[in-house]
């Protein structure tokens, strides 16, 4: 990302050096569950007593769990364009960790276009452009190509 372009939130997605996002998520060194966003501590399998976890790079792919459409702007500190755009968000089946990642769907795509099993790939899409004009930038889910 360059300067102008920023994370809304540090520490939840990166790039990898081709450029493709990547969520990072956490990882259970004791019983092996995964979690996102990622945390040090506190395994939250309730059957595991684990208290460390390792920051990993979690899959960029998975099927459509389930999903919704948005159609009232949430509040602040949510930064809902004027006039507010119903958008849609996905809940998707992570391919290798089977952890389910809530997320919006890139704009243009609405819940009309989507569908429960669909393959998703992860990508990023502007949240809204900052005071000093930078661009903050989350990550998002689309159907895959």
């Amino acid at each position: 990302m360059s300067a102008s372009t920023q994370p809304a939130i540090d520490g939840w997605f990166a790039s990898d050096e081709s450029g493709a996002p990547y969520l990072i998520g956490s990882k259970c060194h004791q019983c092996g569950t995964y979690v996102f966003p990622p945390r040090a501590n506190n395994c939250p399998n309730p059957g595991c007593d684990g208290d460390e976890l390792a920051q990993v790079p979690l899959s960029r792919r998975g099927t459509l769990w389930s999903y919704t459409e948005n159609r009232y702007a949430p509040p602040p500190p949510y930064p809902a364009p004027d006039p507010f755009e119903p958008f849609a968000i996905a809940a998707v089946q992570l391919a290798e960790e089977g952890l389910i990642v809530l997320g919006k769907v890139v704009d243009g795509v609405l819940a009309a276009d989507l569908k429960v099993g669909m393959e998703m790939e992860l990508t990023t899409m502007t949240l809204f452009v900052d005071d000093e004009g930078v661009e903050r930038v989350v990550y998002a889910w689309r159907p895959a190509a």
